[in-house]
């Protein structure tokens, strides 16, 4: 399996959080997004790619395609930040067989369904049965809006 080491919802997927902040504090050489809409774009993909931080590669993924890459054989010198906007693409790849032992929750923006969660994130409740859904999986999810911050636990907002 990929060394997937910092997985993150973000509705923004790359931008300047993800950039300055967290693809050096993890010292990521790989994003990988998996979003169905993303990967069928290719004017999108060729966006977030000019994006991401000089010699740090960039693929876009369906859920589908997603697993069978993440599932691919281990390779110690790539370090992997693993983006979707939602935590149901997680609860997705969970169920898929990705092993995933932390998900970050990042900013997701009120919209359609979504209700203020924690901070700057917002669920509806398809959302929030996925992050249950991990979090009955053993995955710790918890959200930090950049590594300096302080670490907060959702358990008891579900």
């Amino acid at each position: 399996m990929k060394n997937i080491v910092f997985a993150r919802v973000d509705d923004r997927l790359i931008h300047g959080e993800v950039v300055t902040a967290w693809t050096p504090s993890y010292s990521i050489n790989h994003i990988v997004i998996i979003d169905d809409i993303v990967a069928s774009d290719p004017f999108q993909k060729r966006i977030l790619k000019a994006l991401a931080p000089t010699k740090v590669r960039v693929d876009a993924f369906t859920t589908e395609e997603g697993i069978a890459e993440l599932k691919k054989p281990f390779n110690e010198k790539e370090r992997v930040l693993l983006l979707t906007k939602t935590p149901i693409t997680y609860a997705k790849l969970v169920e898929g067989g990705i092993e995933l032992p932390q998900v970050n929750l990042g900013g997701m923006g009120i919209r359609d369904e979504r209700k203020p969660f924690i901070k700057n994130v917002a669920c509806d409740e398809a959302e929030v049965d996925a992050i249950r859904q991990m979090v009955d999986k053993g995955v710790h999810v918890f959200y930090q809006l950049v590594p300096e911050q302080r670490l907060i636990e959702i358990t008891n907002l579900l």
